[in-house]
């Protein structure tokens, strides 16, 4: 039956599940029946609220996990540490795994060290599969742009491409692909490493640009990066890292591992001049990462007229980036 969440189900999954919300001060109001907003106590001297919303509908697998990741990571590629979360929880039916998706909620939120702090539940039979919708907020004493990269900084990618994409691939079509499961199994833990908070707390340092790439990949990612700062970025495809299994089960399922969900990897264009101590400090702290290009003014490909462009090796990429997972979901759903 389409309509609210009841209260008894909201007070059983979703009121107790708050993240870090019961020891954080600033919260005056949080989520509770009948309560119409939260209500959060600014810090003083704290600077720049970030906020960012970004739904999760497609993947079969860990929705909340992934919706409350994808959120903070666009707030952590900002220069910030996401603090505070609302939730938008959207269900076909009574059945829908509500327990499942607030549980991973509340644990992704909990390792990322922000509260929940309200949202809406509710059932819509128009649906075929959950939708989760979050926002995150966070503070910052210095915002860092996705438009900020200048000509001469290096390109920095921590972890690898691909990383939220393989984990999708094994886990939403591992079945239907010739894939030893060894692979399967390895390449869905990849969920524990969407997150790009503990990047952004180092890259914000050094960066004149952030970005997060999620929908087609880091090809798409990066070109959002040039397109709003209006520069070139020339990359080195074969420097961008990709691991074994991302490329086991992207050529299974003939997709580019540039160009599916990226997130669990953060772009960065640092100065010349600071980029060994940027790849240094994130060794440091245990993360993966590799300069893989440079940016450059716009105009210099053949069409002197270009405002920016990605020169990925030898392929020059102007229009916007289409994920590749995207035909996989509608052939799956035609064949239901």
């Amino acid at each position: 039956m389409p309509g609210k969440v009841p209260p008894a189900e909201l007070l059983e999954h979703v009121f107790g599940r708050t993240g870090t919300a019961s020891d954080d001060e600033s919260v005056i109001q949080g989520p509770a029946d009948g309560e119409d907003a939260a209500a959060i106590a600014w810090p003083e001297g704290e600077g720049t609220l970030v906020v960012s919303s970004d739904p999760i509908s497609l993947a079969a697998s860990q929705v909340g996990r992934l919706g409350v990741h994808v959120a903070c990571n666009d707030v952590a590629a900002s220069g910030a540490d996401p603090r505070w979360l609302t939730t938008v929880i959207l269900l076909p039916d009574e059945e829908s795994p509500l327990e499942e998706i607030t549980a991973d909620i509340d644990a992704a939120a909990r390792e990322v060290g922000a509260s929940i702090v309200g949202g809406h539940s509710e059932y819509v039979d128009q649906l075929e599969r959950p939708l989760v919708s979050l926002t995150a907020m966070g503070s910052t004493d210095a915002f860092v742009p996705t438009g900020g990269a200048e000509p001469g900084d290096r390109i920095v990618i921590t972890k690898a491409a691909g990383i939220e994409g393989t984990a999708i691939l094994a886990a939403d079509f591992g079945g239907e692909l010739d894939v030893d499961p060894a692979v399967r199994e390895r390449a869905v833990d990849f969920l524990e490493e969407i997150s790009v908070v503990p990047d952004g707390r180092v890259l914000r340092e050094y960066a004149t640009a952030m970005h997060d790439p999620t929908e087609g990949g880091v090809a798409a990612g990066l070109l959002e990066l040039a397109r709003a700062s209006g520069v070139r970025l020339a990359v080195d495809r074969d420097a961008v890292p990709i691991r074994p299994e991302t490329e086991t089960l992207c050529t299974a399922a003939d997709v580019d591992p540039l160009r599916i969900f990226g997130s669990g990897a953060l772009l960065a264009t640092v100065p010349a001049d600071a980029l060994d101590d940027c790849l240094a400090e994130l060794e440091s702290a245990g993360l993966e990462a590799a300069a893989i290009g440079t940016v450059e003014e716009a105009g210099l490909s053949d069409d002197e007229g270009d405002e920016f462009s990605l020169e990925l090796g030898a392929e020059m990429i102007t229009e916007p980036i289409e994920d590749d997972l995207y035909p996989l979901w509608e052939a799956a759903d035609a064949d239901d």
